[in-house]
């Protein structure tokens, strides 16, 4: 089936044509008709699967259909978690909408320059793309109004609410008409989120594509366990050598950790860069914009990039810590396998996160193959009371060394970054603030403490400075 068979406006369907998007994915085939027939909606989808495009594109046709006095305010306003994700959906705005003359797309998050966004609002503005935080603050001071909305999208709604927004949310919605169209998009739509809806939506359709217990058939998931520290930054050394990798984002569990081993992956001649909540959004842009263009080959990131980062050059997902909640499990190794391509996702833990690794399978309902690297097993051994059904340790084969049935992870060309991002505080990501998108993203310090000696007769060195896919 083609996008010429959804009923969109031909300046929506040229624009598609233009992009090389010729079949829509199943959330699209669901969402999109449900949409135009101006029904609220309640979305589950994972990423990576073109919800972007299905909230999107229909959005996009009725603001096509009627269009907006010359000098009114928002006509589609999108609210989502992360600046990272505010940016792509801005960016697959205007590809989206090429066709269509004099669109007005405004960006709204934390992290940037107050001007820009009050000039930007100061006129129409036909899609209006924000994190809660920031967005609230602009209503405060009223410099935007929300009295125009036609559609109101709640991208990622779940994490909004995991991140606290859920009064800014409240304040937002109560300032748009209530004769507006709601499309409430999320990776689950159990518990909070159901709640939300009740109070936001009109009689909802409910359209559950995949959520959290999709199987991520296109990624190749593989779980390493490992002695110690020391032992998991060997096993992590290995899979970045593998020749065969094209890019990998690794997660940490704190933004300092981020910031250490990027900076020791570096020395050890990977073209690497951390990304976290600490850094403000010029560095956050700059980090970016190098991996998209090819620029870095490891990006080392918390959470804060476990969503919203949709680079179809990363092969690899690497969570170097578990993820602190097991939701965030699938959408770290969602940034691999982007646009139908095929992934592999690596998981390394010590014996004694094994607790942590069941919460994660009894969340996806799914067992992780385990694996052993030859020449860089595990001394210690899962005692067997511990050992799930039907699953075992098994030594791939091959002559390689590479886990079984992977695309097998690796080596990086040598490169240091020109710049290096201040230092931020050591709290878990889950909890990271400075990640809800807005307010007031800290500054980091200038100078950095020496680092703990982490590798052999390695001394501390002093103290210097240094889409996107709609699939």
């Amino acid at each position: 089936m083609s996008f010429d068979t959804l009923a969109l406006h031909p300046a929506l369907l040229s624009a598609v044509n233009k992009a090389g998007f010729t079949e829509p994915t199943p959330v699209q085939l669901q969402a999109i008709p449900a949409a135009l027939e101006g029904s609220d909606l309640m979305v589950s989808a994972q990423t990576g699967s073109g919800k972007t495009a299905a909230f999107m594109l229909p959005s996009l046709h009725r603001l096509l259909e009627n269009p907006p006095a010359k000098n009114s305010g928002v006509s589609i306003l999108v609210l989502t978690p992360t600046r990272e994700l505010a940016l792509q959906v801005a960016q697959n705005v205007k590809l989206l909408g090429t066709g269509m003359r004099d669109l007005r797309v405004a960006v709204v998050v934390g992290g940037m320059p107050y001007g820009a966004q009050i000039k930007s609002l100061s006129r129409r503005v036909d899609v209006l793309v924000a994190t809660p935080g920031r967005l609230i603050d602009h209503l405060q001071s009223g410099r935007v109004k929300l009295n125009t909305v036609q559609t109101l999208v709640l991208d990622e709604a779940d994490r909004m609410l995991d991140m606290g927004f859920i009064d800014d949310i409240h304040a937002i919605v109560a300032k748009t008409p209530r004769t507006r169209q709601t499309l409430l998009f999320s990776a689950t739509l159990e518990d909070t989120v159901s709640r939300l809806a009740k109070d936001m939506l009109n009689e909802p359709k409910r359209i559950e594509v995949s959520g959290h217990k999709s199987r991520h058939e296109n990624i190749t998931q593989t779980l390493l366990y490992a002695d110690d520290d020391s032992h998991k930054r060997r096993l992590l050394d290995h899979l970045l050598r593998d020749a065969d990798m094209n890019q990998a984002i690794v997660f940490t569990a704190t933004k300092r950790g981020a910031e250490l081993l990027a900076d020791d992956l570096r020395d050890e001649g990977f073209a690497a860069r951390s990304l976290h909540g600490d850094m403000n959004q010029r560095q956050r842009n700059h980090t970016l914009g190098l991996l998209q263009r090819g620029g870095i080959r490891v990006l080392v990131a918390t959470d804060v990039a476990a969503r919203g980062i949709d680079v179809k050059g990363i092969s690899h997902a690497i969570n170097y810590d578990l993820p602190m909640q097991a939701e965030d499990y699938t959408h770290r190794i969602g940034r691999t396998g982007r646009a139908g391509q095929q992934g592999a996702a690596f998981t390394l833990a010590t014996h004694s996160e094994h607790h942590k690794v069941r919460r994660i399978e009894r969340f996806t309902e799914q067992t992780i193959d385990v694996a052993e690297i030859p020449g860089l097993e595990p001394v210690k051994k899962l005692s067997p009371k511990k050992k799930r059904p039907g699953s075992s340790s098994r030594r791939p084969g091959g002559f390689s060394g590479k886990p079984r049935r992977s695309n097998a992870a690796a080596g990086a060309s040598a490169g240091r970054g020109d710049t290096r991002p201040s230092r931020g505080g050591d709290r878990p990501a889950r909890g990271d603030r400075s990640d809800r998108g807005d307010r007031h993203a800290p500054a980091g310090a200038n100078g950095r403490p020496a680092r703990p000696n982490s590798r052999g007769d390695r001394k501390p060195r002093p103290a210097n400075h240094a889409g996107a896919g709609m699939r």
